[in-house]
């Protein structure tokens, strides 16, 4: 089954058995639903799979609040929840997507069944800050093509960068196709440096998986250590030895297979 759709202003994509669990996916900074496009066919073999894009990127309504906050985020999860009518759910986002579904579950901790943050943080890394400078002197300086050309230095391993060289030439221009605009992703990753779950973390009642990769450039591996040990005993945190920031996409199976396997456990 797939259905192409929009509820509550977000456009969403729905794959697997509409009896299956329900499994939203939420992306990170770019917002995009089509980022978890590799990982989709081997978690609808189990989940009925949501994903969506957020407010403000892609698809969905391009209404993107000054003041954007992660709880903003994840409280569209819910409004997605609510307009499909689905009571319980899991949750998996990558990087800020993930820090909006722990968002959610706490707002709404009966609702939430389990969460998968990857390569997230619960409170900013100076790495991680280091980055997010960068990328808005780049922005800056250069303009939306400028950003998108610099953005996968941060996100994917050399090699494999490499090796894809020119998949990301092609995708440039469907980025910027689809680019929400300056204000907007600076809006968007001021919601990202805000984030701050330090003092909440311990109160999640649900479980939390914490996915990270070796060799993030990022957003340190440590990160997701330090989250676990906040969160408490309902934490797990399962450590890759490679792929960068968008582990889910340079290696896949073994990915799959630790959250498939949380997801059902």
């Amino acid at each position: 089954m797939r259905i192409l759709a929009e509820a509550a202003g977000l456009y969403y994509e729905e794959h697997g058995a509409a009896d299956a669990p329900v499994l939203i996916l939420s992306a990170g900074l770019g917002g995009s639903g089509g980022y978890w496009s590799p990982n989709i066919p081997a978690l609808a073999e189990h989940f009925r799979v949501i994903a969506y894009d957020h407010r403000g990127t892609a698809r969905s309504e391009r209404v993107c609040a000054q003041g954007l906050t992660l709880a903003d985020l994840g409280a569209d999860m819910l409004a997605l929840m609510d307009a499909l009518r689905i009571e319980r759910a899991s949750l998996m986002g990558h990087a800020i997507g993930g820090m909006a579904a722990l968002e959610a579950a706490r707002a709404a901790p009966d609702r939430i069944e389990r969460v998968v943050v990857v390569n997230g943080w619960a409170s900013l890394d100076p790495q991680t800050a280091r980055c997010f400078s960068a990328r808005l002197a780049v922005l800056d300086g250069g303009g939306p093509r400028a950003y998108l050309e610099a953005q996968p230095i941060f996100l994917f391993p050399a090699t494999w960068l490499s090796e894809h060289d020119a998949a990301f030439q092609a995708e440039t221009e469907h980025h910027l196709a689809s680019w929400p605009g300056e204000d907007t992703m600076r809006t968007r990753i001021a919601a990202a440096r805000g984030f701050d779950c330090s003092g909440w973390a311990g109160d999640l009642t649900c479980p939390v998986l914490m996915v990270s990769a070796a060799d993030d450039l990022l957003v340190p591996w440590t990160s997701s250590e330090k989250h676990k040990a906040l969160i408490g005993a309902n934490a797990s945190h399962i450590h890759l030895p490679w792929g960068g920031h968008a582990v889910n996409l340079t290696d896949p199976a073994p990915f799959q297979s630790a959250v498939i396997d949380f997801l059902r456990s």
